[in-house]
């Protein structure tokens, strides 16, 4: 179960290539189906204007063939009496003769469903049609007969194509012969406008899936960019992200070379040189004690003070490697024996303020502005040559600031930037009070330097919280 679900997790980066494409693939797909949606509709409503131009084209035709069968006929029927049976029977000779393409013929009912002519379905012939009706249930031959008796009109039905014998849509036209109280008129298949208008509907949708298509195919092409260029940002920042923590490592490994390296400098100078001197010492004492010398209690004096000199340097070493009076007694007291031993150490005039913190710092905050405060007095007597230095720390509601002035010579910008190289001094500064989200404001001039270290409201505890923090650690 858990292999599955991990299987669907999603890294940072898919994550971000996820969030930066599905709405481009929501667009687009939206995009998709309005252009379908509104070229599908213009098409139809295209394809049917289309539609009745040409069923109207064939109705216009029809109305010709009918005048021109009238004026056939017409000065036949004209001075013919409703009862002449010769002149009826040389009209329907006359109209059995008019047909024309494959399917064109006229055709001939009485009022009373007769059929009188059908010169292509001669089965038809004077047999009662009354109440026919085609395949869909339209009326054929009495709608045929109600339109004639109101003077002429269009009907459309199903009717067996003469040429073929299929069902096809006809579109007739006719009128009526009052005195002969007939029904005469002729129709057009309209299969071929059918045709017609589904192969212009095929052509559509062909177009329709076409452009979908080319849709598709532009927004995968984007898909495939962003994720290209998520891709390609992504091994970027990767890599350069490598770069920066090799960096970084390197940088790690010299600073604790540089601190092994310090302590064992000062274990060699220092205490290794002050436990050879007790060594002599106890040396010569012995020898003086066997001797029977009066002066072996000097010697032994001297081995005191030399290994007493040894216990002040280590607490000295330990002290700097990791002030145990700045987690007992905080910030303040701590930076104060700071600047007194510094003072004393290196005869430079040190003054110390500070206000009372009402809150406490967090211990990351304390150790920070503490080696901010050691590292510039280093740099202090190590390179400014001053003669005065001041360390002021105090809270405010902004946080916490820690200000060390000197008048010294100052430093110039380009040797700042080799400090940075090298990974040492500001640089070191300046990244530990990035890690408390802090500002680092050096200001270097030839007649002193100041740097003041600000931590934000963040880092600061609130003085009830320290008491019930207290208070809990009282009850463990």
């Amino acid at each position: 179960m858990f292999r599955l679900l991990n299987l669907f997790r999603l890294s940072y980066g898919q994550q971000l290539f996820l969030l930066a494409t599905l709405p481009l693939i929501m667009a687009v797909a939206a995009i998709s189906i309005l252009v379908t949606i509104q070229s599908r509709a213009l098409a139809e409503q295209e394809i049917k204007s289309l539609e009745v131009q040409l069923i109207e084209a064939k109705k216009a035709e029809l109305k010709n063939y009918l005048s021109i069968a009238r004026t056939a006929f017409g000065n036949i029927y004209g001075p013919a009496l409703p009862d002449n049976e010769a002149a009826m029977l040389e009209v329907t000779q006359v109209l059995s003769a008019m047909i024309y393409g494959q399917d064109g013929y006229f055709f001939v009912f009485d009022y009373d469903g007769n059929n009188l002519v059908s010169p292509r379905q001669t089965e038809l012939i004077n047999k009662n049609w009354a109440g026919l009706r085609d395949r869909n249930g339209i009326e054929i031959t009495d709608r045929l007969i109600e339109i004639a008796r109101t003077g002429g009109g269009y009907h459309t039905f199903d009717w067996p194509k003469p040429s073929t014998g299929e069902t096809a849509t006809m579109v007739s036209y006719s009128v009526g012969l009052q005195d002969w109280r007939w029904v005469v008129g002729t129709g057009i298949f309209i299969d071929d406008v059918q045709a017609t208008v589904a192969a212009a509907r095929a052509g559509v949708e062909q177009r329709i899936r076409t452009t979908f298509f080319y849709i598709l195919g532009i927004a995968l092409a984007a898909v495939l960019l962003v994720f290209a260029s998520g891709l390609t940002l992504n091994i970027r920042e990767r890599r350069l992200a490598d770069v920066k923590l090799k960096a970084l490592t390197q940088r790690v490994f010299d600073a604790q070379e540089e601190e092994r390296g310090r302590v064992a400098r000062e274990l060699h100078d220092g205490i290794s040189q002050i436990l050879v001197g007790v060594r002599y010492a106890l040396d010569a004492a012995r020898r003086r004690l066997a001797r029977g010398d009066e002066k072996a209690g000097d010697s032994l004096d001297t081995g005191m003070e030399h290994l007493s000199t040894a216990i002040q340097e280590v607490r000295r070493i330990s002290r700097d490697l990791r002030p145990g009076v700045l987690d007992d007694l905080g910030l303040g007291p701590a930076l104060k024996a700071l600047t007194e031993e510094f003072g004393e150490r290196t005869g430079i005039k040190t003054e110390f303020h500070t206000v009372p913190f009402r809150n406490r710092l967090h211990a990351d905050a304390k150790f920070s502005l503490y080696r901010i405060a050691q590292e510039a007095l280093t740099n202090i007597e190590r390179h400014s040559g001053a003669t005065d230095v001041s360390i002021d720390v105090r809270s405010h509601k902004r946080g916490a600031t820690l200000r060390i002035s000197d008048n010294g010579r100052g430093f110039t910008q380009s040797r700042d930037r080799s400090k940075q190289s090298s990974g040492l001094g500001l640089r070191n500064m300046q990244e530990r009070i990035e890690q408390l989200n802090g500002t680092l404001r050096i200001l270097s001039s030839k007649s002193g330097t100041v740097i003041e270290a600000e931590v934000p409201l963040a880092q600061v505890l609130n003085a009830d919280a320290v008491d019930e923090t207290s208070e809990r650690k009282a009850n463990l």
